[in-house]
């Protein structure tokens, strides 16, 4: 399996209150995998997520997506994020999103 983030949230995105990062994983089967997020290091329950339908893809393996929304005011204090794929006792992170390497408008 393989995870990847996909774009930091724009700047008109921001100007409307909200900030949306969204985790792809590949190739894998979504029954045997979880996502999950964590900022600044730490698994919260104070943003929403939402998973994508899932994908078979023509190898017979899968893509799947989880999208996490936080409000703009918190993501201009946040540090990292990061996206973790867990089965079982293996746990896979993806290379954290540093907010600050995010242009600023």
């Amino acid at each position: 399996i393989t995870l990847s983030l996909l774009l930091p949230p724009s700047s008109e995105e921001l100007q409307q209150g909200t900030a949306t990062i969204t985790c792809l994983a590949n190739k894998g089967f979504p029954s045997d995998w979880s996502l999950s997020w964590k900022v600044d290091g730490s698994g919260s329950i104070s943003w929403e997520e939402s998973r994508s339908p899932v994908v078979l893809q023509n190898d017979g393996l899968y893509s799947w997506s989880s999208t996490l929304r936080l409000p703009a005011d918190r993501w201009m204090k946040v540090g990292s994020v990061t996206c973790e794929a867990t089965q079982g006792c293996q746990a896979l992170v993806s290379e954290p999103l540093m907010r600050d390497q995010c242009p600023q408008s």
